[in-house]
């Protein structure tokens, strides 16, 4: 298509030099045709950004061929205009494919409107299914990586549900990719194209919850200088994400069940009901059975969430995985850094399918990018793989599963990732100065999940 190109299609000579006449002094080549058939030729040769044709011509008419062009060229818009103006005929134009209808004789700022509107259109129309394609070559299932039985039945699932409307509660440890499926099934779903908004609930600030979900109306309160759209607003008509779902606290746990229920949100100081057309998307690395034991979290909430669950099996659980990872991983980092793929020796693959990856996929991409600054564009060695992974003198007491002989599986789980948090965040803090802002940069930990952290292992702000 040649966007300054604009075809004019009309019997009578004069009007088709007038109008060429005008677009020219717009900035527009126009290419003429006195009849329908030639049109047709020509669009075929110059693909033309745009077509305005008359509607009463001999031979083949605006509406026949509106009709071809609709047929052979579904993406040209088609502007029809005619001295025989009336409402039935612009009904008809209208209702047949025109993009709009001119009545003759019409100005110049109103040809130039049209044709403003309808290129804008058109550019809007290639944005989004380039959106789309970009969104589904991302988050296509291809993009989900593994051949082991835990992932087939991850994408089994996804193709089965990703065309209904249900919510969707993801399960799975830390690091495991529960934002990459939550987007392949935003991807593969009739929403695509609409809005993915993913929403950190350990990271809502207290102070503005309200009005970060919901939205406020300008002088609802202190500082509000003017209306804002909340993220449930944002999120209308497309999917919402709300990662660490059982972060939430009880009285917000109830106003999401209220919308769940309701459909429909209020902004804070607002009366006007807005309706909801909104997907949920949820995702926990927590029991949530035992929170509604524990009475942390509302019975009727999990219900409505968990419509569908998705349960991703741990990294440790599919080492058969760790290859392919390891593939995409090292030519993603070789991509963004400008170098050659690095290979992994035999060695060192052994070691990282033997590790057990309390961090799962995020920790081996951590790991990976840091043997690739150490490798130095050779291989990735042992010798590149931190001392945890390599076997080195700096493992862990959690690496040596002799430890655990006597304690059953939960339980020597438990004691490896609390042993793994404390090592981790102790290298992070230190590394970012204590900074946690910094520290959740560096990790892609969100900061709330960081300072969780840190109180579950007995760290304390003061000390740092």
């Amino acid at each position: 298509m040649k966007k300054d190109r604009i075809l004019l299609v009309d019997d009578e000579e004069d009007m088709l030099e007038n109008c060429a006449r005008l677009l020219r002094a717009m900035g527009y080549s126009p290419i003429t045709a006195p009849n329908g058939e030639e049109a047709l030729r020509i669009i075929g040769e110059e693909s033309p950004a745009l077509a305005l044709s008359d509607l009463k011509m001999p031979g083949m008419g605006g509406i026949e061929f509106l009709h071809q062009v609709k047929k052979r060229h579904p993406d040209l818009a088609v502007i029809i205009f005619t001295a025989f103006g009336s409402i039935e005929s612009a009904v008809e134009a209208i209702r047949e494919g025109a993009f709009d209808y001119l009545p003759k004789p019409f100005t110049s700022d109103q040809l130039k409107h049209s044709i403003d509107r309808a290129l804008k259109t058109i550019d809007l129309a290639r944005e989004n299914r380039a959106l789309k394609k970009q969104l589904s070559d991302n988050f296509c299932f291809d993009n989900i990586i593994g051949r082991s039985q835990g992932i087939k039945n991850v994408i089994e699932t996804i193709k089965k549900i990703a065309g209904t409307h249900s919510n969707v509660l993801i399960l799975g440890e830390s690091g495991t990719g529960k934002e990459l499926i939550a987007h392949s099934i935003h991807a593969n779903s009739r929403r695509l194209g609409r809005p993915f908004v993913p929403l950190d609930c350990a990271a809502l600030p207290e102070t503005l919850i309200e009005s970060e979900l919901f939205g406020h109306e300008k002088g609802s309160f202190t500082g509000a200088h003017i209306s804002r759209e909340g993220i449930f607003e944002t999120a209308n008509t497309g999917t919402l994400f709300l990662d660490e779902i059982a972060e939430l606290g009880m009285d917000l746990q109830s106003k999401l069940l209220r919308v769940l229920q309701e459909r429909k949100i209020r902004k804070v100081g607002g009366r006007k009901e807005i309706d909801l057309d909104i997907r949920i998307i949820s995702a926990t690395n927590r029991d949530l059975r035992k929170c509604i034991e524990e009475k942390k979290f509302r019975e009727e909430l999990y219900f409505r969430l968990n419509v569908i669950s998705i349960t991703l099996p741990p990294l440790r659980e599919r080492a058969e995985d760790i290859p392919l990872l390891c593939d995409s991983i090292l030519k993603k980092y070789a991509g963004s850094h400008s170098l050659p793929v690095l290979a992994v020796s035999r060695e060192a693959m052994d070691r990282l399918k033997a590790y057990p990856w309390p961090g799962n996929i995020r920790e081996l991409q951590n790991c990976l990018e840091r043997a690739a600054s150490f490798a130095g564009g050779n291989g990735i060695g042992v010798e590149d793989l931190p001392e945890n992974i390599s076997g080195g003198s700096g493992a862990p007491a959690a690496a040596r599963p002799l430890e655990f002989d006597e304690l059953n599986y939960h339980e020597a789980k438990k004691r490896y990732l609390d042993v793994f948090d404390k090592g981790y965040m102790e290298n992070l803090l230190k590394k970012s100065e204590g900074n946690i802002t910094r520290a959740s940069e560096i990790s892609g930990i969100p900061r709330m999940t960081i300072y969780r952290i840190m109180k579950k292992i007995g760290f304390k702000r003061e000390i740092l």
